[in-house]
């Protein structure tokens, strides 16, 4: 199914209930002081074999490119001779299909081996951002994340393509070059490699700031792609609020950092072009100069001075290519240190619990999915919670909520309605206090287990781009169709799987555009239950609908509330009146608890919020 369209984490982000704002990643500026040349073994390792067809491919092809020169000596040789040329001719002609051959090869392995090498990347990346920590996702933009998968990955295949491999060919031509240059003639190979040195040294200086300039360019392509994506995501608001101009100059504003950042990329991978060319230039000027020299005296034969020139072609075109070849490298290796940036940060499942740093209240109370009726299906124990970095959110909260029992939380906005909801999927751990579920505390249960016995329905209960049936599934794929009826006709979905010919399989759109709130919200709650979860958590449910589409969501959840426990972050005031248990949240702290009735006679908090339908 795919996944794409979700809201979540888009630009600059405010959490609820903290009025805290995310702040976006500023990874990338800082590169490594060496290019992590090391670091890419592990990327090559599972396809170490075909890389090593690919060198001996190299080897025979640096063996057949240095034997073509003698070749050519010996057809000059035997022209002066007055010999026949069918023999050698015919030799050289045949090398040269055969190295051709060998090269479309070695090419083909190369370009698939750069594939193969991306793809297991583009998994591993993915994988890995859908593990993370919702704290370090909260504080990432989306378009920069998405930036990485994509054009990073993307770039990687330029190491494998004009990288390692290339620039290790190329270093066996030129050494077996400079070994047959040797034995022509020592005088002519010094005055070559003296005019050579100079593109070496321009390399030596410049390799690294290409490395850490090409890093901040390729960042400052991420924050490009994550101002766009926080423009489309948000395009009818910000057409119908007159913005389209002002957003549409600050991503041009974005584009313009990227285009310098890439200018003073390429000033740098421009200074080694000239370098290079003089070198080579000047190089065959002296040869040819001091060559004829030595040939007028007698010192060297016209057919070496053939050969020799012939070698130098040999080391001059794969000197050109490393230059090119090492720029091209800092640029894969700059997109891997971004990659890397996000692949080296732990997942949610490697981050030690809240109880490794302070004392907490016991743990595991209950024996692991205890079913036992007097242990409370939901229990905060003096809950303490703060964001990183930020003042804390909840100041010992306590309350239970009993198994089959509906409880609702309410308060002010900013009070730590939803953050107490976060807790229990523990996309944060607590600071301080211990968050039970079925008696055992969270930090006890594998968050896969956790998870499957809580049923979680976001405030803006997002839809996924795809299809209903895809949504519905997301988290029960096996269940049947007739289960999928069932949890559709229990949340008066029914007519909407029915008004097209497609079904469960019509689409919904980018966020689920083609439905309404009601809809989008119900489709959500369906979602939840066909996992059949023990708890349902929703999260300020009929937040944004109108009268109509709340009066049928209340009624879907009525009808599936009667065999589970139901904690709701509520609202409006309908949403809480027959609700088990109110939770008054005020300012982080339990300031009452009771039902609807008793809490209008002793808690001033509550009056005051049902007065204005409790809408925060």
């Amino acid at each position: 199914m795919t996944a794409g369209g979700t809201p979540a984490g888009r630009g600059t982000r405010r959490t609820r209930d903290t009025g805290r704002t995310g702040r976006a990643g500023e990874a990338g500026d800082t590169a490594p002081s060496r290019p992590p040349l090391g670091r890419l073994l592990p990327y090559l390792r599972p396809h170490r074999g075909v890389l090593v067809v690919v060198a001996l491919l190299s080897l025979v092809g640096a063996a057949i490119a240095l034997a073509q020169p003698l070749l050519v000596a010996r057809v000059v040789s035997t022209v002066q001779a007055g010999g026949s040329l069918s023999g050698p001719v015919t030799v050289l002609v045949a090398l040269l299909l055969v190295g051709a051959a060998f090269e479309a090869v070695q090419t083909y392995l190369l370009q698939r081996t750069a594939e193969g090498v991306v793809l297991s990347t583009r998994r591993a990346l993915v994988a890995r951002l859908l593990r993370l920590p919702v704290a370090e996702i909260d504080r990432r933009r989306v378009g920069d994340l998405m930036s990485r998968v994509g054009a990073d990955t993307t770039l990687l295949r330029s190491v494998i393509t004009s990288g390692v491999v290339d620039i290790a060919s190329s270093a066996l031509v030129v050494v077996g070059a400079v070994v047959a240059m040797a034995l022509v003639d020592p005088v002519l190979l010094a005055t070559a490699l003296s005019c050579v040195s100079v593109s070496i040294v321009a390399v030596a200086v410049v390799s690294r700031r290409i490395h850490r300039v090409t890093v901040v360019a390729q960042a400052r392509v991420g924050d490009m792609s994550a101002s766009v994506e926080r423009a489309l995501s948000a395009v009818r608001t910000i057409r119908a609020s007159g913005a389209t101009e002002r957003e549409t100059e600050a991503v041009a504003v974005s584009a313009r950092a990227a285009y310098d950042a890439g200018v003073r990329a390429a000033r740098l991978q421009a200074a080694l072009s000239p370098a290079g060319t003089v070198a080579v230039q000047g190089a065959f000027i002296a040869v040819l100069g001091i060559g004829g020299a030595r040939v007028a005296s007698g010192a060297v034969e016209v057919a070496d001075l053939v050969a020799f020139i012939l070698y130098l072609f040999l080391l001059a075109i794969p000197l050109a290519q490393v230059l090119m070849t090492w720029t091209t490298l800092q640029t894969g290796l700059a997109a891997l240190t971004r990659i890397e940036e996000v692949t080296d940060l732990p997942g949610e499942d490697d981050l030690p619990s809240g109880a490794d740093a302070v004392a907490l209240a016991p743990r595991a109370t209950a024996p692991r999915g205890s079913t036992d009726a007097a242990v409370p299906a939901v229990e905060l124990r003096d809950v303490v919670f703060a964001y990183p970095g930020e003042p804390p959110v909840l100041h010992g909260v306590s309350f239970t909520v009993a198994r089959g029992t509906r409880c609702a939380l309410v308060g002010p906005s900013g009070a730590g309605k939803s953050t107490v909801l976060a807790l229990l999927e523990r996309f944060y751990d607590v600071t301080g206090g211990a968050v039970l579920v079925g008696g055992t505390d969270v930090r006890d249960l594998p968050r896969v287990e956790l998870r499957a016995r809580l049923g979680y329905v976001e405030q803006e209960a997002p839809v996924l781009a795809g299809t209903l049936r895809d949504n519905v599934l997301l988290a029960a794929p096996t269940a049947t169709p007739q289960e999928v009826e069932a949890v559709l006709a229990s949340v008066n979905l029914t007519g909407v799987a029915r008004r097209t010919p497609l079904g469960l399989d019509a689409p919904v759109g980018d966020d689920g555009v083609l439905l309404s709130g009601g809809e989008r919200q119900r489709l959500a709650i369906a979602r939840s239950l066909l996992a059949r979860p023990g708890v349902l958590l929703l999260d300020e449910p009929t937040a944004s609908l109108d009268a109509g589409n709340e009066r049928a969501l209340r009624e879907a959840v009525d009808a599936v509330a009667g065999d589970r426990t139901v904690l709701v972050v509520a609202h409006r005031l309908s949403t809480v009146v027959d609700s088990d248990q109110i939770v008054v949240l005020d300012a982080g702290r339990v300031v009452a608890t009771g039902r609807h009735r008793d809490l209008l006679e002793s808690s001033a908090v509550y009056r005051e919020l049902a007065s204005s339908q409790l809408i925060g």
